[in-house]
């Protein structure tokens, strides 16, 4: 039995048919969705430091068939395949869970995450609490985001340069941006919780909605529709080479 259980197993996906299918998806979700793909793309941003450090370990630091080669550094065909597909596997997780806080709200957000977990309530698990925790968590990034450029451009104000210098002396000027922001993040905070408890949050045990969720058909058309989905990006190319 223990020998068949594959949870936190991990099933690589090599071939470009499957992230074709993603493609194809997430496509479709941002053209219903309706979501200016410039947008989405301003949002990259934040990610591409990641994306030249995960490809540069991949492209010289993955042995295999050499393409070329200079002294010690190589180039192999291995090296820049799993490069592609690891920078195709960040920006597909970005784009994804950007998409759910672009077209969902914080409050259904909450919802669904209390609705999906709620049979841990038997195990005595505070889930509202946590969903809760969830909600805040996500109202809070565009908050600290929108303060944190506040307080760069009043530091550049007063003559506060980040773009140049050192590595030493960007570290250094970043601190008149981190401890006000964590400043703020706590004042914020402390806000928050006052209000919660001016509003006797926590008081009731069994805690009402104002527009409960409710299982629609569009929500089960959708389960058949993401089987469908999974097993077309497992075994799409399977299936091209039969036919």
């Amino acid at each position: 039995m223990i020998r068949n259980m594959t949870i936190g197993n991990y099933y690589p996906v090599d071939d470009f048919m499957g992230y074709a299918v993603v493609s194809v998806v997430l496509l479709t979700v941002i053209t219903l969705s309706k979501v200016p793909f410039s947008y989405i793309f301003k949002g990259m941003r934040a990610i591409i430091f990641l994306l030249i450090f995960t490809s540069f370990f991949n492209i010289f630091f993955t042995k295999g068939d050499v393409l070329w080669e200079w002294q010690f550094i190589h180039i192999t065909y291995q090296g820049l395949r799993q490069a592609l597909f690891m920078a195709m596997r960040l920006i597909y997780l970005v784009i994804g869970s950007s998409m759910l806080t672009y077209t969902t709200t914080p409050g259904k957000l909450t919802d669904a995450i209390e609705s999906l977990l709620g049979w841990l309530k038997v195990f005595r698990v505070p889930v509202h609490d946590f969903a809760m925790m969830m909600s805040l968590a996500l109202r809070f990034i565009p908050l600290l985001l929108s303060e944190a450029n506040r307080i760069l451009d009043a530091q550049s104000a007063r003559g506060a340069d980040v773009d140049s210098g050192s590595f030493v002396k960007k570290m250094r000027t970043m601190v008149a941006i981190i401890v006000p922001l964590l400043v703020s993040a706590t004042r914020r905070a402390y806000e928050l919780g006052l209000a919660m408890e001016a509003r006797c949050y926590g008081s009731a045990k069994k805690p009402t909605k104002l527009k409960p969720l409710k299982f629609r058909f569009s929500d089960l058309l959708m389960l058949p529709l993401m089987v469908a989905y999974i097993f077309a990006i497992l075994y799409v190319d399977d299936f091209i080479s039969l036919l």
